[in-house]
């Protein structure tokens, strides 16, 4: 009957598990570097290109015209001689509650009003909601 495990056997398992042993810490320490580098080389690459996006915006503040465009459209300036218009958008103006609005027209106007009696109020006003 031929031996399943002989001295050779046995003797190239323990090397090569030893082997294991001593290799495994290291590779897996490099591939979590390999990771880690990976990582900053990303970082790296997105600090560069917003760099290149500022240091762009930096040099369109050096052109006189792009600051009085944004002067006009931030600032809403206007130069001498000009006549500047504010156009309201009818569908973005929101309007203010009113009491005919339901329990919601109850709660008083804040900016007459300390806040915590607002706060108050509110409370009583969803309490006299009915639920449903």
């Amino acid at each position: 009957m031929p031996r399943l495990f002989t001295a050779r056997a046995m003797v190239l398992a323990v090397v090569v598990l030893l082997a294991f042993v001593l290799v495994y810490p290291t590779l897996h320490a490099y591939i979590a570097q390999r990771a880690a580098l990976a990582s900053l080389d990303a970082q790296v690459a997105a600090a560069q290109h917003q760099n290149d996006e500022l240091a762009n915006e930096l040099s369109r503040w050096q052109d006189p015209a792009y600051v009085t465009s944004q002067a006009r459209q931030r600032l809403a300036f206007v130069l001498p001689g000009e006549r500047a218009y504010r156009v309201v958008d009818p569908g973005v103006v929101q309007e203010t509650p009113t009491a005919s609005n339901g329990p919601a027209g109850a709660v008083q106007d804040s900016a007459s009003s300390p806040w915590y009696s607002s706060v108050w109020q509110s409370v009583q006003v969803a309490g006299e909601v009915p639920a449903g």
